[in-house]
């Protein structure tokens, strides 16, 4: 009997051993905590989120990554289906109870007859012999892994650096100055309008606190990292301060579609904490991802109104991510051209972002399964954000300057000519149309897998 073998449980990992093992695949999935841990991770559980809390926008009609929602929810995601169970509420935005969605994930594929889950480092890479592999092993890839793959792919690494915010204690809030309410007064998954703590400043309060910022005491990068980019889409909040008086202002701490209850005005300028667990006591300071050392995070951060005497759950903290140039390593189902019995997954790939990753750990368990079935299985249109994903990875993006990519709108093909081509009306008829492509496509696999 022919054994999918996985290397790493997070969330590509395990939503590609979910797709495999519903299609009647045997799975071993490889996960090196407890026995070996790594910089941002706090547990063993599988799929463990350890940034944000957020699967960031719901909206499938006008957002691309609501769209790769709905898209994944279609597909038998296990990642999408555990995350609506586990949801908490954050406005336009799918959140969950980061410690119950983990282990609902955990148990899952415990749980299921056709996976087994070896608690083990993968140190090299899997000889020919094993067949088929998925690795999945993330931005925090072990060093004796990291160093194989170097060397498989000919090229060293692409790497960036990833930021985590801190969360606070809700009771340490001081909710005299703090209020409820979603930007816009906008309804989330969860039917509130007001799913935000927020926090206003004025101007004198906001240019103290950036200075406050740029001058704290920022951790040391070692003498190897000096030359690795940021992501962009998750900088430190000092580092976007450093580009700018207002740069936050017109970031993470944009006050527009909010309003301070007690003046009835709009401040100059807001911090927005989200909720980070299913009791409510646990908030996110949201895009406060930051390189400050801790000691430094607790006095600037407590500079803020209604956080002067902010209890924190969880200061932030810098890791280095790493991901392979894949449009040009890898071929259109994810197989290493050099080696094609090697798939990888997640955000290895080039791929940004909690959704984006287990997406492409959804294709990947898909295609392995596929081929261990003895058939080829078309990769989804590229009019759908999970077709548009997988094909800018592996050959739309140029690899010369490929970097990490959220999933967007750019990345789908455009709509005919004529027509309201524009705007809103844009956005839904590409979500319209992908949804539509999405049917036949998972249509077209299911006659397949009837057929045999």
């Amino acid at each position: 009997m022919t054994r999918l073998h996985i290397i790493g449980g997070g969330l590509a990992g395990s939503e590609a051993a979910w797709q495999a093992a519903e299609s009647g695949v045997a799975v071993v999935l490889h996960e090196m905590r407890p026995n070996m841990g790594t910089p941002a991770h706090q547990t063993d559980a599988l799929a463990e989120l350890v940034c944000s809390n957020s699967f960031r926008s719901d909206d499938a009609a006008n957002n691309a990554v609501g769209l790769l929602h709905e898209e994944m929810r279609r597909a038998g995601s296990l990642i999408m289906r555990t995350a609506d169970a586990h949801k908490l509420p954050a406005g336009g935005a799918l959140a969950v109870d980061r410690h119950g969605f983990s282990a609902a994930v955990t148990r899952a594929l415990e749980d299921h007859p056709q996976v087994s889950i070896a608690r083990e480092e993968i140190a090299a890479l899997p000889p020919a012999g094993w067949g088929p592999v998925i690795i999945a092993s993330g931005p925090l890839t072990s060093a004796r892994l990291g160093a194989a793959i170097a060397e498989a792919t000919g090229a060293d690494h692409l790497a960036f650096f990833d930021a985590i915010a801190p969360i606070v204690h809700r009771e340490s809030i001081d909710f005299d100055i703090a209020w409820f309410q979603s930007r816009y007064d906008k309804q989330g998954p969860g039917g509130g309008v007001a799913d935000y703590i927020n926090l206003p400043l004025d101007e004198a309060q906001y240019k103290a606190f950036v200075a406050a910022l740029l001058e704290g005491e920022k951790t040391d990068f070692k003498e190897w990292e000096k030359s690795t980019p940021y992501f962009e889409a998750c900088l430190p909040i000092e580092v976007m301060a450093a580009r700018g008086l207002d740069t936050l202002r017109f970031g993470p701490m944009k006050p527009v579609g909010l309003a301070d209850p007690r003046k009835q005005a709009r401040p100059h300028a807001v911090v927005q904490l989200r909720q980070d667990n299913a009791l409510g006591t646990l908030w996110n300071m949201v895009g406060f991802q930051t390189k400050l050392k801790h000691g430094e995070q607790a006095r600037v951060f407590r500079t803020i109104p209604g956080l002067e005497n902010a209890q924190f759950a969880r200061l932030g903290g810098l890791h280095r991510n790493t991901f392979i140039n894949s449009p040009r390593l890898l071929d259109g189902q994810l197989r290493l051209k050099s080696h094609p019995h090697l798939r990888f997954a997640g955000q290895m790939t080039g791929v940004e972002g909690y959704v984006e990753s287990a997406a492409i750990g959804l294709l990947a368990g898909r295609f392995a399964a596929s081929d261990i079935a003895g058939r080829n299985e078309n990769p989804p249109p590229p009019t759908t954000a999970l077709g548009a994903l997988l094909a800018h990875i592996t050959g739309g993006a140029d690899e010369r300057s490929f970097q990490p990519m959220n999933v967007n709108f750019g990345l789908f093909p455009p709509l005919p000519a004529g027509g309201k081509n524009r705007g809103k009306d844009r956005k839904q008829l590409l979500s319209a149309r992908a949804l539509q492509d999405l049917a036949g496509w998972l249509e077209s696999g299911a006659q397949q897998s009837a057929a045999e």
